[in-house]
C-alpha cells in the first residue's frame, strides 16, 4: 500500500519506451516537485515510490540520486528526502541587495549589529591604505530575505569621508546614502572570494551549524583612485552559487548581463 502522497503523483512508467526507466521516474518526480512541492517539502519514501510505480528500490534510488546531484532535492539522514531551497546566483557587482531581492520576489530586510566609530587596527589600516588608528565607521548587518538570514556584511569607511553619518539612524542602503548625501559613487572595486567555515558567532547569526561552508567575500571599493569602503561578507553557501560572466578580450558581449548586488 502506498502513501497518499505517492498515490497522488501524476504520471506512469512506459516500459515500451526507449527512455531508461530511472530517467522517466526522475522527470515524473521533477514535474511533481514543480507542481506541488514548495521548498522544504518531504518527498515520498523510496519504498512508497517503488510500490506506486512498480519498480525496484534500486531504480527509484537511481532517480533520486540524479535529482540530489542536480541539487533539486536533498537527503537528510534519519528524516528523508526534501525539496531544496534554490540557490541564488551571487553576481558580485556594485548594486543594491534590496533591489535584487525584490526583483526575485523576496522581501529584503536587515538587522543592524553595529554602527559605530572605531580606530583602524593594523589589519584595517593596511586594507584601507591608512594610518593605524585612523577613525573608521564600522557598519555591520545581518541581511535577510523573506525573514531568513542570508549573509553577514561588515563595512569599514574612513570617518572623514562621511562626516555626520553616525549622528542619524543607520542607513537602510549604505551605498545610496554614500552616493546621495556624500557624492561617493562607487565606480569600481576588487573582490577576493574564498571558501571558509562558519565560526560560532557567524553560525549563530546565519542559523547554521558551526563549521558550515560559507562564501567569504572581501571587497575594496573605489571612487576614482581613492578607496572608500572595505567590506567583508559571509554568505550561506547553501543559499548561493557564484555566477561569473566570462568574455574573451576584444570580443563584444552578446548578452545583457543582469546586475547582481551589494548594499
Amino acid at each position: 500500500m502506498t502513501s497518499s502522497n505517492a498515490a497522488r503523483m501524476v504520471g506512469d512508467i512506459d516500459r515500451q519506451s526507449g527512455i531508461p526507466i530511472y530517467v522517466q521516474l526522475r522527470e515524473i518526480l521533477r514535474a511533481h516537485i514543480a507542481a506541488a512541492c514548495p521548498p522544504g517539502s518531504a518527498l515520498p519514501s523510496e519504498r512508497d515510490l517503488a510500490v506506486r510505480f512498480g519498480l525496484a528500490r534500486m531504480t527509484v534510488r537511481q532517480a533520486i540520486d540524479a535529482l540530489v546531484g542536480e541539487e533539486v532535492i536533498e537527503r537528510v539522514v534519519g528524516l528523508g528526502t526534501f525539496v531544496r531551497k534554490p540557490k541564488l546566483d551571487l553576481q558580485v557587482k556594485l548594486t543594491s541587495y534590496s533591489e535584487e531581492m525584490q526583483r526575485r520576489g523576496m522581501v529584503p530586510a536587515a538587522k543592524v549589529l553595529s554602527f559605530e566609530q572605531i580606530g583602524a587596527s593594523a589589519f584595517l589600516a593596511r586594507e584601507l591604505q591608512l594610518e593605524e588608528g585612523t577613525p573608521l565607521v564600522r557598519f555591520r548587518r545581518l541581511l535577510l530575505a523573506d525573514n531568513e538570514p542570508m549573509s553577514v556584511d561588515e563595512n569599514f569607511i574612513p570617518a572623514h569621508r562621511v562626516p555626520g553619518l553616525l549622528d542619524g539612524e543607520p542607513p537602510t542602503s549604505l551605498y545610496n546614502v554614500l552616493s546621495e548625501r556624500y557624492g561617493l559613487v562607487m565606480e569600481w572595486g576588487e573582490d577576493m572570494i574564498e571558501a571558509t567555515a562558519a565560526s560560532p558567532s557567524t553560525a549563530r547569526l546565519l542559523n547554521v551549524e558551526v563549521g558550515t561552508p560559507l562564501l567569504k567575500i572581501q571587497r575594496h571599493a573605489f571612487v576614482a583612485r581613492a578607496m572608500v569602503d572595505y567590506s567583508v561578507s559571509y554568505y550561506r553557501a547553501d543559499r548561493y552559487k557564484l555566477w561569473v560572466p566570462l568574455q574573451r578580450p576584444g570580443v563584444r558581449p552578446t548578452r545583457n548581463y543582469a546586475s547582481g548586488y551589494r548594499q
